[in-house]
């Protein structure tokens, strides 16, 4: 009897679609774990690249030369980099172009930098919607394969004369098994996605602000041109 109440007899002893609701949250869970490591390294490199950019361009060095620097070697994870690089691309483009009122110049490179902006909000944002399903949807799912197992044991009553503990338990465990492994699936989902969420929230926002100082710095250099 204990062996057959052991978690994987009750596993492989479930109807077949309670068995197909197991293998779609435990397919779920395997990949939301993969997508949170990735994320994970990628908000870190985030976060340590702006940082170490950040540092560089406050440094005071010349604004041609870390372009010519950051272009030579460009760094994708580098939010900040990728903004700065844009930015300024489209400045000298448009300050050489022969046509340098301030604002068109402006205009110009602020659209540029939202265009970068939004590339990052996207990079950051990656993976995260799946993470947010897993979480919202994998409990109804595993209560789904536990509300058919529950109504398969009770059906099976019907050909029992004596309805008993011991002939009800099996069923009602199994179908408790979906229920566990949708919150299994869930609870990690739930909590990387509200962190990670956070995490890139914070990184725009940094990234706005840098675009915010940089696009100063562009105003007054291009009322001296």
């Amino acid at each position: 009897m204990q062996d057959k109440m052991s978690i994987w007899s009750l596993i492989l002893e479930a109807s077949l679609l309670v068995q197909l609701v197991m293998l779609v949250l435990v397919l779920a869970s395997f990949l939301s774990w993969v997508m949170i490591f990735q994320r994970r390294a990628v908000l870190q490199r985030a976060r340590k690249s702006f940082a170490a950019f950040e540092e560089r361009f406050w440094s005071g060095t010349d604004l041609g030369h870390l372009f010519r620097e950051v272009s030579q070697n460009p760094n994708p994870d580098n939010g900040a980099e990728n903004i700065f690089r844009a930015g300024l691309k489209e400045f000298t483009r448009l300050t050489q172009s022969g046509n340098a009122d301030p604002d068109v110049v402006m205009n110009g490179v602020q659209r540029s930098m939202r265009v970068a902006f939004s590339r990052e909000e996207e990079k950051l944002e990656k993976h995260l919607p799946f993470l947010a399903t897993v979480g919202s949807t994998s409990p109804y799912i595993g209560l789904f394969g536990t509300v058919w197992g529950i109504m398969n044991s009770f059906r099976g009553l019907a050909n029992v004369h004596q309805a008993t503990l011991a002939a009800v338990a099996p069923g009602i465990a199994e179908a408790l098994i979906a229920t566990a492994i949708g919150l299994f699936a869930a609870i990690p989902a739930v909590i990387a996605y509200n962190r990670f969420s956070a995490q890139s929230e914070a990184l725009m926002s940094n990234y706005e602000t840098f675009a915010d100082e940089f696009s100063s710095i562009l105003y007054r250099r291009v009322h001296v041109l």
